[in-house]
């Protein structure tokens, strides 16, 4: 299990943006880089911007470890097809990330969380591991106490976002479908990933 030692919302102001497009995200406020030097912004190279690509989707996922995030690389540049669309594709086929999708947690360390803690089953099994990969049709279900649990419930009611066209939700219930695998088109990104970019900074 990946584990943020700092608040998750440092990352904001660290990468200059609202990687979740959270309200209270402290980007919100003061847009810059924390520290005396935050605010001078010098020409970035091109090695920065690939790593910046790179951290952003890393951590717009939980803040993924990077042996695991070069393994789904690896994988994705493996298949064939477009690489930074097998990226993708990779990572919105992680249990947590659908979690999220789905709005049965308000955030992907919250979906985590819910999954590690054994409240999520996929097609009627208990599922707990973040990391597991959703085949098409699969259907995802958060049971026992945490079905009711408030948390959820506000999660589900939140109107921060919208459940995506490649899951589908069972009314009000935790209950959903894992339609299809998206393309980088189809995914509500509150920023602007740049998959492309993560692939040069692998392919040095």
């Amino acid at each position: 299990m990946t584990k943020r030692v700092c608040s998750k919302h440092k990352i904001d102001r660290r990468l200059g943006v609202n990687l979740w497009g959270r309200a209270k995200s402290p980007f919100n406020v003061r847009n810059y880089a924390p520290g005396e030097h935050g605010k001078n912004k010098a020409k970035p190279s091109d090695y920065c911007i690939q790593l910046h690509a790179k951290q952003k989707l890393k951590g717009y996922y939980g803040n993924i470890g990077e042996k695991q995030f070069r393994k789904i690389y690896q994988e994705a540049a493996r298949r064939r097809g477009d690489t930074s669309e097998n990226l993708i594709e990779l990572l919105e086929r992680r249990l947590d990330a659908v979690v999220y999708r789905m709005k049965f947690a308000i955030t992907v360390f919250a979906a985590r969380q819910l999954i590690n803690h054994g409240h999520v089953a996929v097609n009627g099994k208990k599922v707990d591991i973040p990391s597991y990969r959703l085949k098409d049709g699969d259907e995802v279900t958060v049971f026992g106490k945490m079905k009711d649990n408030g948390n959820t419930l506000s999660a589900i009611n939140t109107a921060e976002r919208d459940v995506p066209d490649y899951c589908t939700v069972n009314g009000k219930d935790p209950k959903g479908t894992f339609v299809r695998a998206p393309k980088l088109a189809d995914v509500p990104y509150p920023v602007v990933m740049e998959p492309n970019l993560v692939i040069e900074f692998y392919s040095r």
